[in-house]
């Protein structure tokens, strides 16, 4: 016997040894794996599966009906032939245990349902609400299926569930709500399987696609000359980066290192399940995947999926027969390809590509029957998918409301970390916080964005730089200010604060407001007169009367200067069109600057100042050679009129008074 089994060792190829050792390799792998993932805390300290009540479920859940246990003899039937044909796959995900003990088949485990929600008609509504209200459980060997499926209700009931359950749930969903949706078994990338996100850009933080900008069709443009550069600077610039490089370079390469994640060893071995949404019903352009730990649309080419072997709705069940060495990349998933996908209940009578006698002869046989069989077609397998065992899936309003089952959902994103909760958990209306960091190991905030849902103020989003403590508040239509946007570092009055409006919504036009403690600024757009921009400069308040304690509405601040730019106004003539307006309130002096004509090269002005030596009296308009200035070079002769200058500055005195109380009223509302 010794002999015996030394020549055997001897005629072993190095394949074969190759192959055994590999084998070993992920048995005694495997064999870990589960001791050590098995043991993974829960976010329920001590939950178990196996102690759940079972009392309450109907007996469909219990026992198979005479259709089923058809169904299931029949998925034997065809195990056995695709094991004999293809003893490399791995095994399918068939016919597991439900909560209850009993087998049951994949597609009746799916239970279409459109719940009574706006948002879950559409397939992101369905995948956000599954990856917020799920707890997501590892599988307990991530190279091996899971003995049982449980039912959507029961994973429902509990708000747990691994990527099997989240995704028959997400696909019940969806069928619901008219998608031509289906249930993925198949492989995935570590991060996808364990549900790190931590290399990956937070969805909110990510900018739009930039539009490239059109060139101009003309090819007869004027061209303008490049800037001329020195051809010895350039090659001194070159020098002093090529000394400088090597040590950036060692720094770069470090930090390559750091953020670079290490080599899975399992890498295409883990198992996972997805959805795959087709195009076609209800006007998909294009077929996607949907992972169901996190909600997102991905690409069919996505590097992360890594092979499918089977897929199955609530009808019928497929094969995948496409070499997956090159992940999914370039799969086809046309259903009707025999070739592509080997279906397991012929549709519409068809023959299917697997014989179905069982194989008790000697393997030749076997083969000979399969071949004859496979050029015969003559094998129907056309089958009724029997209905759903299970119940119907509620979910009511209290639970769709607040889909967090602790509360709140953080997640880990490449150097941000996104926080959720329910709509009314916090009573400031919070319910999103991305909270984006300096380094890696999320130390250092340097941005804080919060959204809030269901304010009376309409606030619904705010940034907060850490850094220059810059907050930034935005509103919805509807503010009772018609406020768009508030920038402030603080919320004391004169402490610098940027507001914009609606200016569509506001009778004066008003679009943005600046104010600190010594000017305020105001843009407009859209106005009949043309204005749109006013600036005025304010001074200090009077320190006597602040010492006294007297408020600041009792002590406003005095006007220095106010000055007001117009647009041009296409109807007037420029030298009666201002373009310019200053009031120096203080100094009583104001001062005009008109348009320009489009050959003109210097501006006309009117200055009207005060006469010194004489008082000013309330409500007299005094108006001589000496406290008028014009340069009118363009004008006609009644703009040399001094009543024409009389009625003007007449006009421009009632303007300054109504200005004053305008300023007076923007200090109030801000």
């Amino acid at each position: 016997m010794e002999a015996l089994e030394e020549t055997e060792e001897a005629e072993q190829t190095p394949e074969d040894t190759n192959s055994l050792n590999i084998s070993d390799f992920l048995d005694d792998l495997e064999a870990d794996i589960t001791v050590g993932e098995a043991s993974v805390p829960s976010d329920v300290p001590g939950f178990d599966w196996s102690s759940i009540d079972t009392s309450h479920l109907p007996s469909s859940y219990k026992t198979n009906s005479r259709q089923e246990k058809e169904l299931l003899q029949l998925a034997d039937h065809f195990l056995e032939q695709y094991t004999h044909l293809c003893p490399d796959r791995k095994p399918l995900f068939v016919h597991p245990v439900n909560e209850c003990g009993v087998q049951k088949f994949v597609s009746t485990t799916l239970r279409p349902t459109l719940l009574p929600f706006p948002e879950l008609y559409y397939w992101s509504g369905c995948a956000s609400f599954v990856c917020d209200y799920l707890i997501m459980e590892p599988l307990k060997c991530p190279i091996s299926l899971p003995s049982s499926l449980y039912s959507p209700t029961t994973i429902l009931r509990y708000q747990r569930g691994n990527c099997f359950d989240f995704t028959v749930l997400l696909c019940s969903l969806l069928i619901g709500a008219g998608y031509d949706a289906y249930c993925v078994h198949g492989y995935a990338t570590l991060e996808m399987c364990s549900l790190d996100q931590t290399q990956e850009v937070c969805p909110l933080l990510r900018k739009p696609p930039e539009v490239p900008e059109e060139e101009d069709p003309n090819k007869y443009r004027i061209k303008y000359p490049v800037e001329p550069q020195s051809k010895f600077e350039l090659q001194q610039k070159a020098k002093k980066e090529e000394e400088i490089e090597p040590g950036q370079e060692e720094e770069r390469e470090e930090e390559v290192e750091v953020e670079k994640p290490k080599r899975d060893p399992l890498h295409g071995l883990r198992v996972h399940a997805w959805v795959l949404v087709l195009s076609g019903k209800r006007k998909v352009p294009e077929t996607f995947f949907i992972n169901p730990f996190t909600g997102n649309h991905h690409s069919t080419t996505d590097e992360c999926f890594l092979g499918i072997e089977s897929i199955w709705n609530h009808r019928n069940y497929w094969v995948n027969m496409q070499d997956c060495r090159q992940g999914c990349k370039d799969l086809s998933f046309d259903l009707s390809d025999s070739i592509c996908w080997e279906i397991m209940f012929s549709e519409s009578n068809e023959p299917s590509q697997l014989p179905t006698e069982s194989p008790k002869k000697d393997t030749d046989d076997m083969v000979s029957d399969s071949s004859n069989a496979l050029e015969k077609g003559e094998i129907d397998m056309s089958f009724e998918m029997p209905l759903s065992w299970v119940a119907r899936i509620k979910v009511s309003y209290r639970e769709y409301e607040n889909p967090f089952s602790q509360g709140k959902k953080v997640i880990l994103y490449n150097k941000a970390k996104l926080e959720k909760w329910a709509a009314y958990a916090n009573g400031d209306g919070l319910v999103e916080r991305v909270t984006v960091y300096a380094d890696s190991d999320c130390t250092e905030e340097v941005e804080v964005k919060e959204w809030f849902k269901h304010r009376e103020d309409l606030l619904y989003m705010r940034e907060v730089n850490k850094q220059t403590q810059l907050i930034t508040d935005y509103f919805r239509p509807g503010h009772p200010l018609l406020l768009k946007a508030h920038s402030y570092t603080s919320l004391e009055p004169e402490t610098g604060h940027t507001v914009e409006y609606y200016h569509t919504a506001r009778v004066d036009g008003l679009w943005k407001r600046f104010e600190n403690a010594t000017e305020m600024t105001e843009y407009f757009v859209g106005r009949e007169d043309f204005l749109h921009m006013r600036h005025i400069e304010l001074g200090e308040r009077d320190k006597k009367t602040q010492t006294a304690g007297i408020g600041t509405d009792a002590n406003p601040r005095p006007i220095v200067q106010i000055k007001e730019y117009f647009h041009r106004n296409p109807e007037k003539p420029a030298d009666e069109d201002i373009e310019e307006r200053i009031f120096m309130v203080i100094d009583d002096i104001i001062q005009l600057t008109y348009h320009l004509e489009v050959h003109d090269t210097i501006a006309s002005k009117v200055v009207f100042c005060r006469v010194i030596g004489r008082e000013k009296r309330e409500d007299e308009i005094f108006l001589s050679r000496e406290n008028s200035v014009t340069y009118q070079p363009w004008s006609s002769e009644k703009h040399k009129n001094m009543l024409h200058l009389y009625n003007l500055l007449w006009e421009l005195r009632a303007e300054q008074k109504l200005l004053k109380q305008q300023v007076r009223d923007s200090e109030a509302e801000v």
